[in-house]
């Protein structure tokens, strides 16, 4: 059974910064009235975001904030809020899709993907080795939970307990409890699921306080937590490896924890990948390249539109 071409999709937003371009992504989304956008503004840009956000029916800005930092369990607690706003607005949508701030839609047909596809959970999978799994079963004080972009002592300590654990020395072994028969997934923590799989991971939280326990003071469990969820469910068979977001991951010590700015020069690599979104961009880098997509693209318009379209033009 295909959901109608009336589909509702909620998007649930991480922001922090430049509310002028989360409003452009914002107007992306919400084109032809198919989807509401629930936001998330950092505790710390709050008060100087909370009421530059667009101010629409579809647009909901979340009251409660935390601060949202890197690496750190409260990126879990803002998906989590998110998730819940958005289950408790008791809306009947049929997708959920987390992005953040600085994401942009780069291509139109999306909406087209969800409706012929509506029972898949799109997210990216990871092989999980002694070369990553150190990140959760090892305890992370606050002080390496943190970026750095640049050279630093507590990258050099995490990369220390890390090949020391990759040699089966575990310094700082996570004590909390995991529990016996799961096992641990990751991937990159941008995701678009089916509604009743949200409710699905929500209640999985609710009902079992030791699995949130245990992710607390792991490193980057945002890409672990909800993969873990999910593929230790019977939801997995579902499971699409592709979260369509483009990035451009920086090579060196300052850059490679984090996706590269894009520019105007990246725009036909971009536009040739088979991603409908990118990150990450930003207003006070690159303008150009964020009017560019948002001129051309939004969620409501379909590949056949875009077709026909340019069929008509030449006739």
């Amino acid at each position: 059974m295909r959901v109608s071409s009336t589909l509702r999709t909620a998007y649930i937003l991480q922001i922090h910064k430049n509310p002028e371009q989360v409003n452009k992504f914002i107007h992306q989304l919400i084109s032809d009235d198919q989807a509401d956008v629930y936001v998330h503004i950092d505790k710390r840009s709050y008060e100087q975001m909370r009421n530059k956000i667009l101010k629409n029916e579809h647009v909901k800005v979340l009251d409660q904030a935390v601060i949202c930092e890197w690496g750190d369990i409260s990126q879990v607690d803002t998906t989590i809020l998110l998730l819940r706003e958005v289950l408790a607005s008791q809306k009947d949508y049929d997708f959920v899709c987390l992005r953040s701030g600085q994401d942009l839609l780069v291509k139109n047909g999306f909406k087209d993907v969800l409706i012929n596809n509506h029972r898949n959970i799109y997210m990216t999978l990871r092989g999980v080795d002694k070369r990553n799994s150190g990140l959760m079963e090892i305890n992370w004080p606050k002080i390496a939970r943190k970026r750095y972009t640049s050279f630093h002592p507590v990258r050099v300590y995490r990369s220390m307990v890390h090949s020391l654990y990759r040699k089966g020395i575990n310094l700082f072994p996570n004590q909390n409890e995991w529990h016996k028969g799961y096992s641990l997934f990751n991937g990159a923590q941008w995701f678009s699921i089916p509604l009743e799989v949200a409710e699905y991971m929500i209640d999985f939280i609710d009902s079992n306080p030791w699995y949130y326990q245990y992710f607390e003071n792991t490193l980057c469990p945002d890409e672990w937590f909800f993969h873990t969820i999910i593929m230790n469910s019977h939801y997995k068979v579902d499971v699409v490896n592709d979260n369509f977001m483009y990035v451009n991951w920086g090579e060196t010590i300052e850059t490679r924890n984090s996706p590269l700015d894009l520019k105007e020069k990246d725009i036909k690599a971009i536009e040739e990948s088979s991603s409908f979104f990118a990150r990450k961009f930003d207003e006070g880098v690159d303008q150009l390249v964020i009017d560019y997509f948002v001129e051309r693209y939004c969620f409501g318009k379909s590949h056949i539109a875009k077709k026909e379209t340019a069929t008509s033009n030449s006739s």
